[in-house]
Order: structure tokens, then sequence, then C-alpha cells
């Protein structure tokens, strides 16, 4: 089995100096997306599921389009929510990231003021995860180690989601502790493809990382985080 999570291409945050909730794609973040539907037009997939924003659809839509596929919308797979700054000036989201990245560790789990607790957001997550895979025939044994039982080996999905969602399912995955920082544990570029493939040992599978964030379909000076 391969899971291959796909990041929005870059969007607008900031609009004539004022911030955008729910932001659509750039023109860069367009150009990235029309790139990254030609690379997957390569694969081989037997599902592909979006993220519910805006930014994500944008960016499915060319994968999509190659694929003659229908969007399938994941409410899952939503970013973690961030607080109501639409129209407010851009100093007041940089100053709050700031404020929140010198916190300690542990105090990072409660996230910006008026958002989704991060813990909250990493239980959403893995409880959106496991009921998904489960779906798809993948259950993690009753073990110490993270070994899953996969009914079908041999299927491909891709999940076009965000930094957030996609570092947590990776963590998920691979059976490591969460933390409230997963967005810096795994730098994932805009439009990248990350993948994970489930790989066959005694008593059922494991699951490795590799490629993290592929962006060799998009030119270097069009590459974004």
């Amino acid at each position: 089995m391969e899971l291959l999570l796909l990041r929005h291409a870059q969007p607008l945050w900031i609009d004539k100096g004022l911030c955008v909730d729910n932001p659509p794609l750039t023109d860069l973040g367009f150009r990235q997306a029309a790139l990254l539907g030609k690379r997957m037009a390569r694969e081989r997939l037997d599902n592909i599921y979006v993220s519910p924003l805006l930014r994500t659809r944008q960016t499915a839509e060319p994968i999509l389009s190659e694929l003659k596929r229908a969007e399938v919308i994941e409410p899952w797979l939503e970013e973690i929510k961030s607080p109501i700054w639409h129209g407010s000036p851009a100093e007041r989201a940089s100053s709050a990231y700031e404020q929140e990245r010198g916190l300690p560790g542990r105090e990072r789990w409660n996230g910006l003021d008026g958002g989704e607790p991060v813990k909250d957001f990493v239980a959403r997550i893995h409880l959106g995860a496991e009921n998904f895979l489960a779906e798809h025939g993948v259950h993690r044994l009753e073990h110490e180690l993270p070994i899953w039982q996969i009914d079908n080996p041999g299927e491909r999905i891709a999940c076009v989601a965000h930094a957030g969602t996609n570092s947590t399912v990776i963590c998920h995955l691979l059976g490591l502790s969460p933390t409230p920082w997963e967005w810096e544990r795994f730098v994932l570029g805009h439009a990248s493809i990350t993948k994970l493939e489930a790989l066959k040992i005694g008593d059922g599978y494991v699951f490795a990382l590799s490629p993290l964030s592929d962006l060799e379909h998009i030119p270097r000076e069009d590459r974004t985080n």
C-alpha cells in the first residue's frame, strides 16, 4: 500500500497588507498546482481525497482534471483552525506566530489564542486517520511497535491536504510521539509529494517514508514553503 500526501500550493494569506481567511492560491500557487497535476498524471491511483479548504481544492483541480476524477472531500483532512483574522493587518498574525514560537514546549500545545488548540488538532487528525484507514482495511495491531494489518496491500491513495495535517499523519503511521511543532519537524514545500509505503514484515506491515517533500516537478525558483 502507498499513501501519497500532497501539500497545497502557495496560498494568498496576505492581500494588500491584510490577512485572508481560507485563502485562494496565489498566481504562483496556480502554476505550482498545474505542475503538480502534470506530475500526478503519471501515477496510478485508486482513490484521491481532498481537504475541504479552498487552497487544497484549487490545488487538486489540475490533478483531478489530468486523471479524469471527481472531487471527493474528506473533512478530517482540514488544517488546524486558525483564529479569525480576516481583514486584520498582516502584522497581527505575524506577531501572534512569533509569540507562540517563543513559548516553552509544553505550552505550545495550547496553540494560538482564538484558534484550535494544537492538542485538539492532533487528536482530531489521529482519530480521522484511524477511521479513514479502517475504511480502507488498514488497522494497527495490538503491539508496542507500529505494525499494521493491511487487507489490500496493492492500494494507492493520494490525499491533497496541508503541512500540519500531513505531518501529523506521517507521525501516526510511523508510530512517532506527537509534538506541538509537527510543521517544523517535517518541512513540506508547497505542492510537494510525500510518500508512505507499506513494507511486509513477519507479523504485518510497517510504513517507510520516502520521499519527503518531493519538489522535483517544480523549478527551483518557483519553490516555496
